[in-house]
């Protein structure tokens, strides 16, 4: 099912999803990559600092237990093992050695018997021996068999004195092997607990910074890759609507090309024929009318078809191209197109212009006088119309043609219509006609009549001498 719904994306889609998947991989490998790497070297930088900061710890432990064996040695090195009395004063003197809030200095027997312990007085002559911290880790035996064999670390879970809560605790211990005496003191280090835990902290929100920045930059990526491709596709697709444009143009073009061509054959070639044969059967009524007098019967239904021939071709020829629109301009042609509208429906026509101060190009000739023929065709067979008033002007933002009726307006289904891609196209012609001109078209249509306007933007506008010489005026005031 996902095969098949990738293989109906658009070409468009498609393509996007070629230039950013293939990123977004790559970046969340580089991603895992960096984020893998940071923790590592970070997890071997906070166990350097960790085995530094205890090993600080240690040589402090082993300083103090040098300086305090340092005081009483002279005591210790003279007296005998059994000499109770210097026992008793290196005891005291061991006892009164408290550094800072929670230091102090520890004496255990070989047989686990408590011997000194300022900061907890409750071990004292007790046998502690098998004593284990919470996590099961002997204590005093440890101890006792480390100063055993000379000197030594030990790392367990002791009560703080401060706060009386269990933390982890380093302590060295030496031996006093004559009087059979396992001598030390401690450090705790929830310290440096706390510091290496601030520190795995650090390169957790370190990691997680390094994760938002390859995140925002991978979106910025993305917005960038989409965002060029929009530009991309409004581009092209603005290049397709103005070959477009330029393709609908060249067909009105040829159009316009085919009915002038089709106007001056009928014009120039069948319209001439007819008008000579109508002259050769008058002229042959009049021969013949002194003869037989059914023959010019005859002779004037042939004389009557042929005119009524004539006229027709003549109106076809100006429907395809009237030629006072090439030879006097669009306002007689248009003034001319009412007038036979009149005469052909009784509507009472009302027509005015404006003197243009520039002359339009001949597509803008086009344009407007095909609008104008589709709009009063659409008034001659769906208006019911009795007043039409059809307006050419010009201003400074071009010319501006108009179409109004007292008729019944237009049917909503018709507008749909004219709107949809497969309705009417009667509507969409005089639209499409103006946008290829860049101008605009609308409708304004109610119980009490409609309202066609075609506006064209001063961009169809000639200068008067844009042929070399003066030329006359598009639209002509009428009372010229």
């Amino acid at each position: 099912m996902t095969a098949r719904r990738l293989l109906s994306l658009s070409y468009k889609q498609k393509l996007f999803l070629l230039g950013t998947v293939p990123l977004i991989v790559a970046v969340a490998a580089i991603s895992l990559i960096v984020a893998y790497q940071s923790r590592q070297l970070a997890e071997r930088e906070i166990a350097t600092l960790e085995q530094t900061l205890i090993e600080a710890k240690k040589e402090e432990l082993r300083n103090y237990v040098t300086q305090a064996r340092n005081g009483f040695y002279f005591i210790y090195g003279s007296a005998p093992p059994d000499d109770a009395d210097a026992k008793q004063q290196v005891m005291q003197i061991l006892s009164a050695m408290i550094y800072g809030d929670e230091g102090s200095f520890f004496v255990y027997h070989y047989d686990g018997t408590n011997l000194v312990s300022p900061r907890d007085t409750q071990l004292i002559n007790g046998n502690w021996s098998g004593l284990s911290d919470p996590e099961g880790t002997p204590i005093v035996d440890e101890l006792i068999s480390i100063a055993r064999s000379g000197a030594g670390y030990h790392s367990y879970i002791w009560p703080k004195p401060s706060t009386g809560e269990p933390a982890r605790m380093i302590t060295y211990v030496t031996s006093f092997p004559s009087w059979q005496w396992a001598v030390g003191t401690g450090v705790f280090i929830d310290d440096v607990i706390a510091t290496v835990a601030t520190s795995r902290a650090q390169v957790e929100a370190r990691t997680r910074r390094t994760f938002l920045y390859i995140g925002a930059i991978t979106l910025a990526a993305l917005l960038i890759v989409f965002g060029s491709g929009m530009v991309l596709n409004i581009r092209e697709r603005r290049l397709a609507d103005t070959k477009l444009k330029a393709l609908t143009q060249r067909v009105f073009d040829a159009q316009e090309e085919e009915r002038g061509r089709v106007a001056r054959e009928l014009h120039d070639g069948i319209s001439q024929t007819l008008v000579g044969i109508r002259y050769a059967l008058d002229v042959t009524r009049r021969q013949l009318s002194a003869e037989d007098r059914d023959v010019p019967k005859t002779l004037d239904k042939g004389i009557e078809g042929l005119a009524s021939a004539v006229q027709e071709i003549r109106s076809i020829s100006r429907d395809l191209r009237p030629g006072v629109l090439d030879d006097l301009g669009l306002g007689p042609a248009l003034k001319t197109l009412t007038l036979e509208f009149s005469k052909r429906t009784g509507i009472t026509p009302e027509f005015s212009t404006v003197v243009f101060r520039n002359r339009l190009d001949a597509d803008a000739k086009i344009a407007l006088y095909r609008v104008a023929q589709e709009a009063l065709t659409n008034i001659e067979r769906h208006a019911n119309a009795s007043v039409v008033r059809v307006s050419v002007r010009g201003d400074r933002r071009g010319a501006i043609l108009t179409i109004s009726d007292d008729g019944q307006g237009v049917d909503p289904s018709r507008k749909a219509a004219s709107r949809s891609a497969n309705g009417g196209s009667g509507m969409r012609n005089m639209q499409e006609r103006m946008e290829q001109l860049n101008g605009a078209f609308s409708v304004t249509s109610s119980r009490e009549g409609t309202t066609i306007e075609a506006r064209l933007p001063l961009s169809h506008m000639l200068s008067p001498d844009s042929e070399g010489r003066q030329a006359p005026n598009d639209i002509e005031d009428p009372k010229q």
